[in-house]
């Protein structure tokens, strides 16, 4: 690839503009990393990697294990959501914010994966389909426009950070290193909500909210067992 002058006369290489066929392939390989491979992490430590680990009896494991499934599978929905999005979201500057935002959520999905192996639990067997159902929602809400593609992130992240305070809540007291990610990302989905709704997100009508709210106790119910 060739250098290109610049109005400064400094030299730097030329945006490259992706073909559909490269647009495809890119996001067929976030989907493969999301559901079955290595998502591409940002710089950030996993919370509980200096915490010592409690010592739990088979019933707080399988509890911790429980909660981090359903949380990991959040994070795989919440992939398909920014990527939907972001395939058609119509600003460049909204098409930013989901992929950094994106790209946070890949951490929890490697710190809740890790954390349902060391619980000696599977994460959820529906994944894919999670991830799916998620693309076509993020895609359809950016159609209908970025101030309502925001919205849905906001009370997306809103009610992420509910079920998280009720996760929390349920822990053992001395499971800390569960803690500490469940934290961490309650922090992070917080700034997300916090962000989209500085970007100009919509508020959402109550149906909606409603609907969404439904959705997603079906998510978790299901996540918890499979």
């Amino acid at each position: 690839m060739r250098l290109v002058a610049t109005q400064r006369n400094e030299y730097r290489y030329p945006m490259r503009h992706y073909s559909p066929l490269d647009k495809l392939m890119m996001n067929l390989d976030t989907a493969l990393r999301t559901v079955a491979g290595r998502p591409i992490l940002t710089e950030r430590p996993n919370p509980a990697e200096n915490l010592p680990e409690a010592e739990l009896s088979e019933a707080e494991r399988e509890l911790a294990g429980r909660l981090m499934r359903i949380n990991h599978a959040g994070e795989v929905s919440a992939q398909g959501l920014y990527q939907g999005q972001a395939l058609t979201a119509k600003l460049p500057e909204v098409r930013e914010k989901m992929e950094r935002a994106a790209l946070e959520e890949n951490d929890h999905l490697d710190w809740c994966e890790r954390r349902c192996r060391e619980m000696g639990t599977h994460v959820s067997f529906l994944n894919p389909i999670w991830y799916a159902g998620s693309v076509g929602i993020g895609a359809l809400a950016g159609l209908i426009g970025d101030k309502w593609s925001l919205g849905f992130v906001v009370e997306t992240e809103h009610q992420v950070c509910k079920h998280l305070d009720e996760h929390i809540e349920q822990l053992p007291e001395h499971d800390h290193k569960t803690r500490a990610i469940l934290q961490q990302m309650w922090d992070d989905e917080a700034r997300h909500a916090d962000m989209a709704q500085a970007a100009g997100g919509a508020e959402f009508p109550a149906p909606i909210k409603g609907l969404m709210q439904f959705t997603s106790k079906v998510m978790t119910r299901t996540a918890y067992w499979l």
